[in-house]
């Protein structure tokens, strides 16, 4: 999958949600979408690091540190 069908997938499940909402005001747009897709993000690449935190972080570009951490946030740690 490339990055723009990733893109795609999060451009059309928006759209979805925003019709899903009908007349209600969407709000916390950014939080809502953060988390929605951090917890999967996380699992898919410590699946692929094997476990190894240190390889996740550098394939995530963030210190291992704040992987840890955001891990422990979503319950995966």
């Amino acid at each position: 999958m490339s990055k723009e069908s990733i893109q795609a997938a999060v451009t059309n499940s928006l759209e979805k949600y925003f019709r899903d909402l009908g007349e209600q005001t969407p709000s916390n747009i950014y939080e809502m979408l953060i988390v929605t897709v951090e917890k999967p993000m996380f699992e898919a690449v410590m699946a692929l690091a094997d476990g190894n935190q240190s390889m996740a972080a550098e394939m995530l570009g963030i210190n291992r540190n704040t992987l840890r951490k955001k891990l422990q946030a979503h319950g995966l740690a």
